[in-house]
């Protein structure tokens, strides 16, 4: 598969081709299969790459890291502090000094527009960790995942994103399967859809391609023949209106009855963390306490089940951020995919 993805950066599903977002697939396929076979062949010596993050969000970068590393990079996390960012140093002048210096950023943030400004102004590729609008990496390494478990061509599988649509994660999704011609439903109360303009054009890519793309409020009727059921956290770093989300939310956790209403025997679960699905965590106890919720988005015995996919997601996260640094900045005598999907 001959496809030239040098100097980009990845900010979006929405800027790749169907056929790009394939080769990542199979990138990182290969080079998992690499790294289990102790056969790597490092195509990053001499690269830097600078980690960037807003606050406290460096835990997304859990397998950045190991991948750079393992491909011969060499590695810097920064943190941008809410004062720098915009007040002490702009994100334009940030961006012209770090793309001097490194061959790549990773960002993760919460504004698109910072992720956006940082590529805009680097010169170099800069791929989004996540924001609140986007999660790119984390959709590849989830269909990755969909690839290895689901024993058929991605066009044929059916997800079902039940909870939050508006998130970044189920935003990534809808694109991303609309582009590779699956079937996607989005099943969550209206008010947590995203905005219509977005619909539209996850509908035209998903007509162009073969897909479909169906938003849908009952959950027996979305989650029927799935064959992946995908959630996400209910809750972000802010309180502010966790009852209301809460309420709204709570008829569409994944619990047992919904993966039997899947009639699917095969049915996998999914979710790209941190979940609640206990009250271990500060977050879980205080809403048990508040509201009486044992778990939240996901029961633990779906959680914990063998149908749970969710640390293959994880580690496929560390494969996924590996292909797109080999595409992007890897050297080119040594960057193909050479199945197909």
């Amino acid at each position: 598969m001959s496809i030239d993805l040098r100097g980009r950066s990845v900010l979006t599903l929405e800027q790749f081709a169907p056929e790009e977002i394939r080769f990542l697939l199979q990138l990182a396929a290969e080079l998992k299969a690499a790294r289990r076979n102790g056969n790597e062949t490092p195509r990053l010596s001499g690269r830097n790459i600078v980690l960037v993050s807003e606050g406290d969000s460096t835990g997304a970068f859990f397998g950045s890291e190991v991948a750079a590393y393992d491909q011969g990079a060499r590695v810097v996390s920064l943190t941008l502090s809410a004062s720098h960012v915009g007040q002490c140093g702009s994100i334009k002048d940030t961006a012209r000094v770090l793309g001097r210096i490194y061959d790549a950023i990773e960002y993760c943030g919460h504004a698109q527009s910072v992720v956006e400004e940082l590529a805009a102004y680097a010169h170099v590729p800069v791929h989004n960790g996540f924001t609140d609008e986007s999660h790119p990496i984390h959709a590849l390494a989830d269909f990755l995942t969909m690839r290895e478990i689901a024993g058929k061509e991605l066009r044929d599988v059916t997800i079902a994103f039940v909870g939050d649509g508006r998130s970044s994660i189920a935003r990534s999704l809808a694109m991303g399967a609309a582009k590779l011609g699956m079937d996607f439903r989005m099943v969550s109360p209206p008010i947590f859809r995203p905005a219509p303009s977005f619909l539209d054009g996850v509908v035209s890519e998903a007509r162009k391609h073969g897909g479909k793309f169906t938003a849908l409020e009952h959950v027996g009727a979305g989650v029927l023949a799935a064959d992946f059921i995908y959630t996400a956290s209910w809750l972000g770093e802010q309180e502010e209106g966790w009852a209301e989300r809460i309420r709204l939310l709570a008829p569409f956790g994944v619990r047992a009855n919904v993966m039997e209403a899947t009639e699917n025997p095969h049915c996998k679960f999914m979710h790209c963390l941190p979940a609640f699905h206990d009250n271990s965590t500060k977050a879980g106890a205080r809403v048990a306490k508040q509201f009486g919720l044992g778990c939240m988005e996901v029961s633990d015995a779906i959680f914990e089940s063998k149908a749970s996919l969710v640390f293959d997601q994880a580690e496929n996260r560390m494969h996924a951020i590996k292909a797109i640094l080999v595409a992007t900045i890897g050297d080119p005598h040594h960057v193909s995919a050479q199945g197909t999907l």
